[in-house]
């Protein structure tokens, strides 16, 4: 059973869009999606318009989802993989503000993980 996600909450808006960041120690997919589940029965993430994530599983395979925002879980990905951090799932969640935000909202993405792995400590290298 994986530990509750640790929700940093919103970090950022832009154009009516707002972005949160939240995460969680992992050891499988099977963890990753309780932890996805777990996060949507607050219903505030339940309606947002995407959760992406990313995570390194610690055997170092790499998996994500992008939940309808194309390429946010690769972004995630690889800002993990130069953390080096395996065995945590990071999620970005995004609410839609009705503006497009073009290339904005990868480095929106980027700005959410930097907060989760400051957070940590190391870029994150001290994550449960």
């Amino acid at each position: 059973m994986p530990k509750p996600a640790t929700k940093l909450g919103v970090i950022l808006t832009d154009r009516g869009s707002k972005y949160a960041v939240s995460g969680a120690a992992v050891d499988s997919r099977a963890q990753v999606d309780a932890t996805l589940k777990t996060l949507k029965r607050d219903k505030a993430y339940a309606k947002a318009t995407h959760n992406t994530w990313g995570v390194l599983l610690p055997d170092g395979t790499p998996l994500k989802g992008d939940d309808g925002e194309a390429g946010a879980g690769m972004v995630i990905l690889r800002m993990l993989e130069r953390a080096e951090l395996q065995g945590h799932v990071i999620i970005v969640t995004r609410w839609y503000g009705g503006k497009h935000l073009g290339g904005d909202r990868f480095r929106h993405v980027q700005t959410c993980v930097s907060a989760y792995l400051d957070a940590y400590g190391d870029g994150g290298k001290k994550a449960d």
